[in-house]
């Protein structure tokens, strides 16, 4: 079984690098971009499609699946999720310092260096 491209959940997107990123939206396939759980709680027909026909332009196939080392899905499934735990723990250190940088930026224009230029040519 494969990704279900028909639901309207299911997104890809292409890189410029030819790269393709297959995902289900609302997060319920673990074993994406290789396939969908069998009998997907979250599957909706994709209606925008209805009475299209597909022409050449249609994205790339999958790449084969790797070889899991005899792993289940619902071990992949699992090594996928610790590896999303890991990109979620930083964002809001990222966060955070992107706000600082923000906050020195306006605070350099409030009483910096273009506060001062202001001020001179208000004098004038």
């Amino acid at each position: 079984m494969s990704m279900k491209e028909d639901c309207k959940h299911y997104q890809s997107r292409t890189y410029p690098s030819g790269e393709v990123a297959r995902f289900c939206r609302i997060d319920l396939a673990p074993e994406a971009p290789w396939r969908c759980p069998e009998q997907c709680p979250g599957y909706e027909k994709r209606l925008g499609d209805a009475g299209f026909e597909r022409g050449s332009l249609v994205e790339p196939t999958i790449e084969e699946e790797p070889l899991g080392n005899g792993e289940s899905g619902s071990d992949i499934a699992k090594l996928l999720d610790e590896a999303e735990d890991i990109v979620n723990s930083i964002v809001p250190d990222a966060l955070a310092e992107i706000q600082k940088k923000n906050e020195r930026k306006s605070s350099l224009n409030k009483n910096g260096f273009f506060a001062n230029l202001k001020k001179r040519f208000r004098r004038k």
